[in-house]
């Protein structure tokens, strides 16, 4: 996550932060349809509309890091070293963002999570989400030359590989055998036809 610098941006960042933990543990202690709005402002020490201008909905309280990890994934593209190979990379990405979200820890959330529609259905559109923001990072890198479908096939596959590998039993393993699918399907999706991560003319 990106540190604020100014001590306005600190004060805000510490703010949302406050109001997302707030939210976490009510949901946690209480269940989610359990808890409103105004119940997490109050017991936050906000008001209802300082809430809103960090988080617009209920579901976003769950999912704090949602910016935070389509960011990543873009970055992954956008950040690597010239004619470092795109699938390498974005695998070891969801590899460390499978980790975080199957830590312990988690466990309670995606319960959570995996008992509410609402927030099911919020899950599922944040994902075609950040699918969308990842397509759009790699058919904008000029070294990559593929097609917008390919583009956004493969981005899919790589945002599915975070769900899928997260529930799996071992998700590690998981991680490594649908990448080796990806960085297949990426391969057979280049116009000319050269392996993965070929430099050169």
């Amino acid at each position: 996550m990106t540190v604020p610098t100014g001590r306005r941006e600190r004060k805000k960042a510490a703010t949302r932060q406050k109001i997302a933990d707030t939210a976490l543990r009510l949901f946690l202690e209480r269940g989610y349809d359990a808890v409103g709005i105004r119940d997490v402002a109050a017991e936050a020490d906000v008001a209802v509309t300082t809430l809103f201008s960090h988080f617009a909905s209920k579901e976003a309280l769950v999912f704090e890091q949602d910016d935070d990890f389509e960011q990543r994934l873009t970055q992954t593209v956008t950040g690597r070293a010239p004619h470092e190979p795109l699938i390498p990379a974005l695998r070891r990405e969801i590899q460390a963002l499978v980790r975080h979200c199957t830590a312990d820890s988690a466990a309670p959330i995606w319960r959570m999570i995996d008992a509410s529609p609402a927030l099911r259905e919020y899950e599922e559109s944040m994902r075609l989400r950040h699918a969308e923001s990842l397509a759009t990072a790699i058919a904008a890198d000029p070294d990559l030359s593929r097609t917008t479908t390919a583009c956004r096939t493969i981005a899919r596959f790589v945002i599915d590989a975070y769900s899928l590998a997260r529930e799996a039993a071992d998700p590690d393993t998981a991680v490594d055998e649908i990448f080796r699918m990806i960085e297949a399907a990426w391969e057979v999706a280049h116009p000319s036809g050269n392996s993965v991560g070929t430099a050169g003319p």
